[in-house]
Order: C-alpha cells, then structure tokens, then sequence
C-alpha cells in the first residue's frame, strides 16, 4: 500500500508510490481488523462476505471504476474461496446493499457495481 512509504530513513513525511523504507505506522485498516474491531465491518459475521468485497473493491480501484467484472471462478481463485461460498458471499453482499442489483451479473458477462454506502 502506497501510504506506508517514506523517502529515507530519516525522513519525516510519506512518500507516495514504493520505496525500500517503509514507516509500519498504521495507515489503514487490514483483514486482520475483522477479528479485533468488528465494529468496522457492522458486526457481521461472514468473513467470506468481507474477502469477497475486499476482492471486488480492490479490482474496482485497480480498474478506477466502481463496476467489476470478474466471474464467480475468478473470484474464487483470488480469494482462496469455494466456488459455492462465493456464491453465498455476494447474495448477502446484495442484501447488505453492498453490491448493487441494478447491474445483473450473468456468465457471460459478469459485471458488478460496487457500492460503498459510507461514502455520501
């Protein structure tokens, strides 16, 4: 992540992009925040929900557009998960209104809109 990146060893302010210091002060939250800080994931206890928008988002933000267009394999792959699991993941991130039902997702042409009801 570019956010943990300095200019040298001494340096004072982040760098942006990769270089060999890295400051390790935290700068965002990782996967490891759902077991310590639930709150940040509204109390929900599907960890295959949070990997599979995990998974999305960041190849929304890749793309640089808030739609994505993976089939459920290639999510599979990316994520470690079951086939079947990730199937079960975006129904309930559906009914969580974290992924959008406006754009319909089929195997042949597998897009997605992401949302992200915390941002106004």
């Amino acid at each position: 992540y570019e956010a943990m990146y300095i200019e040298s060893p001494d340096a004072t302010e982040l760098h942006e992009g990769v270089t060999e210091w890295a400051t390790f002060l935290p700068q965002v939250y990782n996967a490891d925040s759902i077991g310590y800080r639930p709150d940040l994931v509204g109390h929900d206890r599907r960890p295959a929900a949070f990997l599979v928008y995990l998974c999305l988002m960041c190849a929304a933000e890749r793309a640089g557009t808030p739609s994505v267009a993976l089939s459920l394999q290639d999510i599979s792959v990316r994520t470690g998960l079951a086939k079947s699991t990730v199937q079960a993941a975006i129904r309930h991130l559906r009914r969580r209104a974290l992924i959008s039902d406006e754009i319909a997702a089929t195997t042949t042409h597998p897009v997605r809109r992401l949302q992200k009801p915390w941002v106004r």
